[in-house]
């Protein structure tokens, strides 16, 4: 078992190699890492040749469609933005509430970033949230860094709470129980996120000078709503309602005790004029109708969504043991609802078809090392999940943890996240194993339900230092090579929070019973 384990491990002390010591761009590195994953699965997991292959197609096909599709929607959104002056507004309407950097970088990162995520998910909100700090001016690996750190917190809600959702499913615990346990065991880190944030754009804890008030308001306003959101009314609106709560309060916190420090003033828009109604609203467009469209069509409003869920195609593409259809969802998935957004606000900005062509061209120009990782990175999460490899890691740890298995717990959830970028895939690959393992150390149900939340909270964790989460960030701001010292810098911030999620999951977990 020694040997499966360290077998199965290998891709992941590759992947940790390769980007934090060899300093490899992420694509190389995890092109290496497939072609580790599928020696290994064929070799020392007796998978076939075929199946090997089909498990990487796999992996292709949902790279390709959602993600891959996804972030093209996204960063394309943002540059017909930018293309349109309608960034530029936006700007100068964010410049009205504040002229501090810290407070646009809490303003974007965390709370419209946060909401965006919870949108839409699949890295929307470090793309467009980096694109946008860096484009009034903020050191663009700083950006990078504050919008790792604040898409940690929402994507345990991404997508209208698909994560959660997924894993209730999964797990037979009632969705409004896994969205309450996991925002509990959150709450410690939402509240320190916005004071880390400050502190990692500022480079010292001078740059919380002024903000504590705002930063535990930011805290505290987006973990209430999302606990009783959760609570009352499920998944869904848990972080959707976390992430609008926490932004219109940073808002109205700066409009009553104003924040200015000529340290941190941002620069000054070129020709600012008054920002009329109209203007306002064509240039937020875009992200208006993200949200209406996604509203709309989630499973919220169940006759748009059953009728819309039916535009799909399924087909049988892994051939091993296990093996189901794959499904395309053509209409209701985020990257088609963005793009149809972007298109729209587009035309209403004024841009042509022709203009639109020619953003989204040089967007998936700039693209391509990132089609490149995202692709590879699934594909070995395929490859590590259908070979045994994933569930090897996990039953080993638990045989070696016992009764302290619910301290690891968080760890588990944050692999998952780490190798696929994803909290939704995390609970896929990890969820079930999470409540059976719990079972098995003899957790009561109430126990092993919030075991199996502590899955999509480690997956949060675990979603700081993911590749592609980089490689997402290091895309949208144009700048290549970095991917060494974000992994550095996420890795730092990575291993405390994991800790104290663990003690949170096993401390918590007699709370829980008690009760």
């Amino acid at each position: 078992m020694d040997t499966l384990f360290i077998a199965a491990l290998s891709p992941l002390i590759w992947l940790i190699i390769a980007l934090s010591v060899l300093k490899l761009p992420a694509y190389q590195a995890c092109s290496v890492a497939l072609v580790i994953s599928f020696m290994i699965a064929s070799s020392t997991f007796d998978m076939t040749y075929e199946d090997t292959f089909t498990a990487a197609l796999e992996g292709t096909a949902l790279a390709c469609w959602p993600i891959i599709w996804v972030i093209i929607s996204a960063i394309f959104t943002y540059n017909l933005s930018v293309f349109t002056k309608g960034i530029d507004t936006i700007k100068e309407m964010l410049n009205s509430v504040s002229t501090d950097e810290r407070v646009i970088v809490l303003l974007i990162a965390w709370g419209f970033g946060g909401f965006l995520e919870c949108m839409s998910g699949f890295g929307t909100a470090v793309a467009i949230g980096a694109s946008m700090l860096a484009s009034i001016g903020i050191n663009p690996i700083s950006a990078i860094a504050v919008c790792l750190l604040a898409n940690s917190i929402p994507t345990a809600y991404g997508s209208i709470g698909l994560p959660l959702t997924t894993l209730a499913g999964l797990t037979g615990f009632d969705a409004s129980q896994i969205a309450t346990f996991a925002t509990v065991q959150l709450s410690a880190i939402m509240i320190i996120v916005p004071f880390l944030m400050i502190i990692t754009f500022g480079q010292s804890l001078k740059a919380l000078n002024g903000m504590v008030g705002l930063c535990l308001v930011a805290g505290l306003g987006f973990f209430i709503p999302a606990l009783g959101a959760g609570y009352f009314m499920g998944s869904g609106l848990a972080g959707v309602a976390g992430s609008i709560f926490s932004m219109g309060l940073i808002v109205v916190y700066v409009k009553m005790f104003p924040i200015k420090n000529p340290d941190y003033e941002v620069q000054s828009i070129e020709d600012q004029t008054e920002v009329t109604f109209e203007r306002g609203i064509k240039a937020w467009l875009p992200f208006i109708l993200i949200f209406v469209f996604l509203m709309v069509t989630s499973k919220l409003v169940p006759p748009v969504n059953d009728l819309l869920s039916q535009v799909k195609t399924s087909v049988a593409i892994y051939t091993g043991e296990g093996a189901g259809l794959y499904t395309f969802t053509w209409i209701v998935t985020p990257g088609t609802l963005i793009m149809l957004a972007a298109i729209i606000s587009g035309f209403v900005q004024g841009a042509s078809v022709g203009d639109m062509m020619s953003v989204l061209g040089r967007t998936i120009k700039t693209l391509v090392p990132t089609f490149i990782t995202m692709i590879t990175i699934i594909g070995t999460a395929r490859i590590m999940g259908y070979s045994g490899m994933i569930t090897t890691l996990a039953t080993t740890t638990v045989a070696a943890t016992g009764m302290m298995y619910p301290f690891i717990s968080p760890l588990i959830g944050s692999v998952g996240s780490f190798i696929t970028g994803s909290a939704t895939t995390s609970c896929v690959l990890f969820g079930k194993l999470q409540a059976d393992s719990a079972l098995a150390i003899g957790a009561s149900e109430v126990g092993q339900a919030w075991i199996a939340a502590a899955n999509a909270a480690g997956a949060c964790v675990g979603k700081i230092m993911s590749p592609q989460s980089i490689a997402i960030g290091v895309a949208a701001v144009g700048i290549h090579g970095v991917e060494s010292q974000l992994m550095k810098f996420a890795v730092k911030v990575y291993l405390p929070f994991i800790i104290m999620m663990g003690c949170i999951i096993y401390f918590g977990q007699a709370l829980v019973e008690s009760l």
